[in-house]
């Protein structure tokens, strides 16, 4: 579906949306920008050729038939291969609870509807680009510790008292930034310029991801000792909490 059927395709996108005028749009900017691109209609469909097709990343559309997305999010993440799928979420404007439900269940990134098929191709291309590197910001060389923390930017694998933590890429990347800055307090719009590359969002999506990450790291995520909240600043990854 690319323009030049010589070229390897960027990678491959399963498009998820019961609009048929919606899912061909979407599908032909994406097949344009040099990706391999698949539909489906329904949640069924999608967790079908998300198994067969193999694909780099979904854009999934919340509201479907069958299955909503958030289910499909769900099921997806208790497999192998969709465990650490990027998902690209398609809500409406006012779905705040859902949308917020679905960065709860991994998603990595959403565009609310009506949406330009330009930028959804933009947040795409981000979400792949960083899929695809070390980590989201420069990390001094060599496997990050704290505690009982582990993190190999090299591999993208974290280990707590030597077991593998199930990080999506977002949970990955916020946890390399943050442990490879200790004692530094972030804002939660540079958290998201830094980690996310968003210039400007909705910033509900770091402290998801922050209250993700605590229920992963922290021997009590209501009351962290590693990941703490600076008042009327942020964030701050304090490597002393995680002491034996």
């Amino acid at each position: 579906m690319t323009e030049n059927p010589l070229a390897a395709p960027a990678g491959r996108v399963l498009v998820v949306d019961d609009d048929p005028t919606v899912a061909e749009v979407v599908a032909s900017y994406l097949a344009r920008a040099g990706y391999e691109v698949e539909r489906a209609a329904d949640g069924p469909a999608a967790l079908a050729l998300a198994e067969s097709f193999r694909p780099d990343l979904l854009v999934l559309d919340l509201m479907l038939p069958e299955l909503d997305g958030l289910e499909v999010c769900r099921r997806l993440r208790a497999t192998a291969h969709g465990a650490r799928l990027p998902v690209v979420m398609l809500t409406a404007k006012g779905d705040e609870a859902d949308r917020i439900l679905g960065l709860e269940l991994g998603a990595d990134d959403y565009v609310t509807k009506p949406f330009s098929p330009r930028e959804l191709v933009l947040r795409v291309q981000s979400v792949l680009r960083r899929a695809g590197a070390a980590t989201a910001a420069p990390v001094p060389g060599g496997p990050l510790t704290a505690g009982d923390l582990t993190l190999d930017p090299q591999a993208r694998r974290a280990y707590r008292q030597e077991r593998e933590l199930s990080l999506t890429l977002r949970e990955f990347d916020l946890l390399a930034f943050l442990l490879a800055r200790p004692g530094k307090a972030f804002g939660r719009e540079e958290l998201m310029h830094q980690v996310w590359g968003w210039e400007f969002g909705d910033l509900s999506t770091v402290t998801v991801h922050v209250r993700r990450l605590r229920e992963k790291i922290e021997d009590d995520p209501a009351a962290p000792t590693l990941i703490t909240t600076v008042w009327g600043v942020g964030y701050r990854f304090d490597p002393a909490g995680g002491a034996p």
